[in-house]
């Protein structure tokens, strides 16, 4: 069983309808932009309720686990990522991506979303470097290596891509619009 990180975690188990959602809105307040919330429910209407309000209010539902009588359910609070202007010089779109995997061309695949982001579905293969870990990290990278960076939006990997640059690495592309449109194969940990 694959342990998935968050930063708060709510116990919201026992509660009926609404009080999930009134509490899961709170806790949300709490949290800063692209952190991860973790909500335990025992409701089980609480997995449709919380999907629909993180989408209507703009915060990512990554997903859900059911463990015994407990549902865990994960969101990302939005951190106005998808206003952010992109500086990296050199990006791909998904479909072009795509294609290269399908050559099977020597290429990396680095995500650096958030653990339990990458927990509930990725592209196979890909290396999962959240961005905050990217610094402490880059000597598990190569170099010489093709990097396609990869995120939700293509922002974090836009940041990313700027980083792993400016300490020398010189074959880096970043994703857009990232993993938010990806059609291409994805797989999940075994959650």
């Amino acid at each position: 069983m694959e342990i998935i990180k968050s930063n708060v975690m709510l116990d919201a188990k026992g509660l009926a309808c609404p009080m999930p959602i009134v509490k899961t809105k709170k806790a949300m307040t709490q949290l800063e932009g692209g952190q991860v919330l973790e909500v335990q429910a025992t409701d089980k209407g609480s997995k449709a309720d919380i999907k629909a309000w993180a989408e209507s209010t703009g915060h990512q539902y990554l997903g859900t686990i059911e463990e015994g009588n407990v549902l865990k359910h994960y969101l990302r609070k939005s951190s106005g990522e998808e206003t952010v202007e992109i500086k990296h010089p050199y990006v791909i779109n998904n479909d072009n991506l795509q294609a290269k995997l399908a050559s099977n061309e020597d290429i990396v695949i680095l995500d650096v979303r958030e653990e339990a982001e990458y927990a509930f579905n990725h592209i196979p293969n890909a290396i999962s470097i959240p961005l905050g870990e990217l610094e402490s990290r880059l000597n598990e990278l190569n170099k010489e290596d093709q990097i396609f960076v990869v995120c939700r939006t293509g922002s974090r990997s836009d940041l990313a891509a700027q980083k792993l640059a400016a300490n020398g690495f010189g074959k880096v592309v970043n994703v857009l619009p990232g993993m938010s449109k990806w059609s291409g194969e994805t797989v999940s940990l075994n959650l």
